[in-house]
């Protein structure tokens, strides 16, 4: 099977460059990722390689906003000459026969470039000429060439806020083949771009597509393209067509299906039709995908860094001040007060743990009201939709009660999901910000029991820094028991036609609703668990690291201040005065009060 990419390594990467590269977004992005960079470079200069790393990610993050929307459907659909439209470049490929399942990302960036992720993780500079010699079936049959993905950077308005395009033109049999791609590739998206056509409206393989992506994504564009080749009367029936199926299947609607033309819109010609509202739909997106968010991790992140760094300089000039040996005490205290941490964040464990155990009480009541309620009225929906079922062929018959079990669960528990998820969202909020809490007074109790250098950074936790894990839910359909691929078990059902044993088959599917029920129900309060676990592992592993560095700050420090004596008095005001030019830049760059508790 062909290598089908992996977009994770794109999708969670950090900008490797300059912040010139990143989106020419709104002043205060640009200042405030501009703000990031330069404070990882004082952390930098400071020695401080831990802020000047975390820093740098978040300038990243700000920088490139991590909006994705995959532009999905089926081959022939026009999609790579869609988003060539939208982003006025014809760079993607078009026209070929099948491509390969490489996921290519369309992001902003000051100049026109691509650059191509081979196996080994590694990232080459190429031609956005030669992107062919990538994607295309033609030059990389079944991706012989082992590319994970490919991103092209352009300097197009529509991607100034932010947004990328995902094109993968294989993304369909991706899907529906259920592999590892696939799961590493939707938590991913934050929008889907749904590109249908007239002929036929949706295939079986794409609507499965759409269904799977849309149990992780609210954010659903539909768009028929190619309007200028059907008539107003096959364009009409393929929309009612389309509308029909999706709602069937999502159990919500999708929203308007926007009619246009790719090709024509790139030639210039032809009526406009619906393409300023895709476009207009395009930039609501932006608005709505967490840059508010984003702007606020900014600042805090800001201050956070400001904060640290300002007690790096503080401990710098104090240990240049203070008697070595008094330095030498002070940090064999603080050594000993470390240690005894360690075995204090026991302690801290244990409120971890009650807060985890309060969540479980509550969805697992929440859990059993559902299923109280759903349960009895889901059995009696099945049954009467089974009974006018006509007897055919054993396997036909289990398909058709596997399926009936299948979707009468569906519409029991995703209806019901989205509040059940809301709630979930709401409790991991809370507890997320009770575990940064904890944490910071934790900090606190060290500050006034050996560790005076923590007074200096109370914002030292933040919940944004690791703590914001995201939902993994999806609902399973259990299709390896639904349509067991065994011969034998197809061999069993052809036999008990032949006793007259459907009553078997009825009874498993039965048991198969039930299961449907009680698994997917269950999963929401595992995913909110999971969650709240990996928080709390985050939050420990940031306390241990943020202790190391004010030891590991206090002994460089010292080390700094030996040498700096050593060349005399000259060098020591030298210093003095680089501290105070470090102080003053650090301040202006985060607003944060230099007059700040010193020990």
């Amino acid at each position: 099977m062909a290598n089908s990419g992996d977009i994770s390594s794109i999708a969670v990467g950090v900008h490797p460059e300059h912040p010139s590269l990143a989106p020419a977004v709104a002043s205060a992005d640009v200042d405030g990722a501009a703000r990031l960079f330069r404070l990882a470079k004082l952390a930098e200069e400071l020695a401080s390689s831990q802020i000047a790393d975390e820093a740098r990610q978040l300038a990243g993050r700000i920088s490139e906003g991590r909006f994705y929307v995959a532009c999905i459907g089926q081959f022939k659909r026009g999609k790579s000459t869609l988003i060539n439209a939208l982003i006025g470049d014809p760079v993607l490929p078009v026209g070929f026969t099948p491509v390969t399942a490489v996921p290519t990302v369309i992001r902003f960036g000051n100049r026109r470039r691509a650059r191509v992720q081979v196996e080994d993780g590694s990232w080459q500079e190429v031609n956005v000429s030669d992107l062919d010699q990538y994607v295309s079936e033609e030059f990389n049959p079944e991706n012989t060439k082992r590319v994970r993905g490919v991103e092209v950077f352009l300097s197009s308005s529509l991607l100034a806020g932010g947004m990328c395009f995902v094109d993968t033109p294989g993304l369909g049999s991706i899907f529906t083949g259920n592999t590892a791609a696939t799961q590493a590739f939707i938590p991913h998206i934050d929008a889907a771009l749904v590109v249908i056509g007239a002929d036929p409206p949706l295939a079986g393989e794409e609507l499965a597509l759409v269904e799977t992506v849309a149990r992780q994504v609210q954010n659903l564009i539909l768009v028929l393209n190619k309007a200028d080749r059907t008539t107003q009367e096959e364009k009409a029936a393929a929309v009612s067509f389309a509308e029909r199926q999706l709602r069937r299947r999502l159990q919500r609607s999708a929203g308007p299906i926007l009619e246009v033309s790719a090709a024509q819109q790139i030639e210039h010609r032809g009526p406009e039709r619906d393409w300023q509202k895709l476009v207009d739909a395009l930039a609501g997106l932006v608005a709505e995908s967490g840059r508010q968010l984003l702007d606020s991790a900014c600042e805090r992140g800001i201050r956070r860094f400001g904060e640290q760094l300002l007690a790096v300089v503080g401990e710098e000039r104090d240990a240049l001040e203070r008697p070595i040996e008094e330095s030498e005490r002070r940090i064999a205290a603080m050594k000993a007060t470390i240690a005894e941490a360690e075995r204090s964040m026991r302690e801290l464990g244990y409120l971890f743990m009650a807060e985890q155990q309060r969540i479980s009480d509550l969805f697992v009541d929440r859990h059993k009201a559902f299923l109280a309620g759903a349960l009895p009225q889901a059995q009696e929906e099945f049954e009467n939709a089974i009974s006018p079922l006509r007897h055919g062929p054993g396997p036909r018959y289990r398909r058709r009660m596997m399926k009936e079990a299948q979707e009468i669960a569906r519409r029991y528990v995703l209806p019901w999901l989205k509040p059940e998820q809301e709630e979930a969202e709401r409790q991991y909020r809370r507890v997320s910000q009770r575990f940064v809490e904890m944490g910071n007074n934790f900090l606190k109790r060290l500050a006034d029991a050996g560790i005076p250098e923590l007074a200096r950074i109370p914002h030292a936790l933040d919940p944004d820094t690791g703590f914001r894990v995201r939902s993994g839910f999806t609902f399973l359909d259990f299709i390896e028991v639904a349509q067991p691929a065994s011969p034998l078990r197809w061999m069993a059902d052809i036999l008990l036609v032949f006793v007259g044993a459907r009553k078997v088959i009825a009874d498993e599917a039965r048991a198969f609703l039930a299961k449907l029920l009680e698994f997917n129900s269950t999963r929401v309060q595992s995913d909110i668990l999971n969650r709240v676990q990996e928080s709390r592992g985050h939050l420990e592993v940031e306390i241990r690291k943020l202790l190391h560095e004010v030891s590991r700050a206090a002994e460089h420090a010292l080390g700094n201040a030996k040498k700096i004596r050593e060349e005399g008095a000259s060098a020591v005001e030298t210093a003095r005065e680089r501290f105070s030019r470090l102080e003053r830049e650090i301040v202006t760059l985060t607003d944060v009060d230099a007059k700040v508790p010193r020990p």
